[in-house]
């Protein structure tokens, strides 16, 4: 019996432990590292930017994952990260898109417009914009490479180790949980989604713990299809729609 609590509470320790590894060294990056030491490296072949904390948690929640999947032999396909699927994940993030892009546009519209009638520390708990909002449809600064850098260095890597990892690890510790909305949503995938949100707070700011929300979203996609891609892409595109809100609203 006492042998069988272990091995139930391994899947937990080991996920949590990985985490606070992850964020750890992020939160290192961003408040020691890159400002003594990202001067240094600046305009250096292959080491500028090293130390910013978006590198460090990309190459983190690669890699962490990576070496406690080789211990049990197991791959990344094991975790999601497989493009067989590739189909019915394409027509779940386009319908997806589709229903939840003109919703948040115009939730969006309506937050930033009624943000300066509320009083400045109160509009400082709710989010980081200053002044009134103007809508000019704008194009981000660098688009396409803002679109390539949230697919490559931020979606995958985060999906990967938050919905890929975690969130199967966190399910075979707690079990499968209830059905909701079509898809099993037990402790172990409600605990996956507040972990992202709580990884946010390297920026500590409250108003990045709303990324618990879209969380939500990113894991069903991960529990519907039964992989990554989906949620890949639309964490990405909602990352980029934000982008695009902003730099219309607010000027690049």
């Amino acid at each position: 019996m006492a042998t069988t609590a272990v091995r139930d509470r391994e899947p937990l320790r080991e996920a949590l432990v990985l985490w606070a590894v992850a964020i750890g060294g992020v939160t290192l990056a961003r408040w020691l590292l890159d400002p003594l030491l990202g001067g240094f490296l600046a305009g250096l072949p292959l080491l500028d930017g090293l130390l910013k904390a978006k590198t460090v948690a990309a190459l983190l929640f690669l890699y962490l994952p990576l070496l406690a999947m080789r211990r049990r032999d197991e791959f990344p396909e094991d975790y999601g990260l497989s493009f067989t699927k590739l189909g019915p994940s394409l027509r779940w993030f386009g319908i997806f898109a589709l229903v939840t892009f003109p919703l948040y546009a115009v939730l969006y519209w309506g937050f930033v417009s009624l943000l300066p009638a509320l009083p400045r520390p109160v509009a400082a708990l709710l989010g980081p914009y200053a002044g009134a909002a103007h809508f000019a449809f704008r194009w981000p600064h660098r688009f396409l490479l803002k679109i390539a850098d949230q697919l490559l260095v931020v979606a995958l890597p985060e999906e990967f180790f938050y919905r890929g990892y975690l969130q199967q690890r966190l399910r075979l510790r707690f079990g499968a949980g209830p059905r909701r909305l079509g898809v099993h949503a037990g402790a172990g995938f409600l605990l996956t989604q507040a972990l992202f949100a709580a990884g946010h707070l390297v920026e500590p700011y409250p108003w990045r713990l709303a990324v618990f929300f879209p969380a939500l979203l990113f894991g069903w996609l991960r529990e519907k299809t039964d992989a990554l891609p989906a949620g890949i892409l639309y964490h990405a595109s909602c990352n980029l729609l934000v982008m695009l809100l902003e730099a219309s609203f607010f000027g690049s």
